[in-house]
């Protein structure tokens, strides 16, 4: 029998806190190689991704050109560019890694839904897998379908996300994708009791147009955190996620890397491929 090849694998934003955890989840992983590690860090450019991040010598010089980068992963076969950089150059990577005929996953936040959309759009006409993943925490998902069930008997709802002070976008693509979800429902959340009046402006935090509120904190020593708060009568449900160490995405990461080779349009959320 013939053995499977290797995934080959890009990773853009590679000596970020996520991109160094997926340098090492990737070389680690029996099915994947690593082809291509891409980040702007000037002082690092040429050097072995490898040492790096700690786990030693890959071979793989760390590059600021993704378009050479995907270039060279699209020549090794059906190829998979992990994408944890920044808002602000999100969309251009993936719309161009899905020109190269590379399936992006992608974890950086910060999208808007025109650019989703165009996105998707994209993906189908070139007939291209593109993951797009908010949150890759099999806990956060747990915690999201038990929202949903909670939401069929409470009216009222808050969304509490708690993160690092280096997350550049607020609130968290895991925080929306949550409001979204509860949306889906079709139901008004958080009918008016009184006429509120904000003696400071945003206090009451950011309002979904289904009534939601979200509330973002950002402090050092938080890694990714969240709360949905159910309220009703006489009892509050309270479910929280708490993130301790960036490993534990992992599991998720190469689940997605996995299973975006054969799709052939735009998936978001991890949820979808559980």
């Amino acid at each position: 029998m013939a053995t499977q090849s290797k995934i080959p694998v890009v990773v853009n934003g590679a000596c970020g806190k996520m991109g160094r955890e997926v340098i090492k989840a990737v070389t680690a992983a029996e099915d994947m190689t690593l082809v291509g590690a891409i980040d702007r860090a000037p002082e690092l450019q040429g050097e072995d991704i490898g040492e790096v991040v700690g786990c030693g010598p890959v071979e793989v010089p760390l590059t600021a050109d993704l378009e050479a980068a995907l270039v060279m992963a699209q020549s090794e076969g059906a190829a998979v560019m992990v994408d944890f950089t920044h808002p602000d150059t999100v969309y251009e990577s993936v719309r161009a890694a899905i020109a190269y005929g590379v399936r992006p996953v992608v974890g950086t936040t910060g999208l808007s839904p025109e650019q989703l959309r165009d996105l998707a759009e994209f993906a189908d006409k070139a007939s291209i897998g593109c993951l797009i993943i908010p949150n890759f925490s099999i806990g956060v998902v747990l915690m999201q379908q038990a929202a949903l069930q909670a939401a069929q008997y409470f009216d009222h709802v808050e969304i509490i996300e708690l993160h690092h002070n280096q997350k550049a976008d607020a609130p968290s693509g895991t925080a929306v994708q949550t409001a979204q979800m509860l949306a889906e429902l079709r139901k008004t959340y958080n009918p008016a009791q009184v006429e509120e009046t904000e003696t400071l402006t945003g206090s009451r935090g950011g309002t979904t147009a289904d009534g939601i509120h979200i509330h973002s904190v950002r402090l050092p020593g938080l890694i990714a955190h969240q709360e949905i708060l159910f309220g009703a009568l006489g009892q509050i449900y309270t479910l929280r996620h708490d993130t301790s160490d960036r490993a534990s995405f992992m599991p998720g990461v190469l689940l997605a890397i996995r299973r975006s080779l054969p799709l052939k349009s735009l998936i978001y959320g991890l949820d979808k491929i559980l």
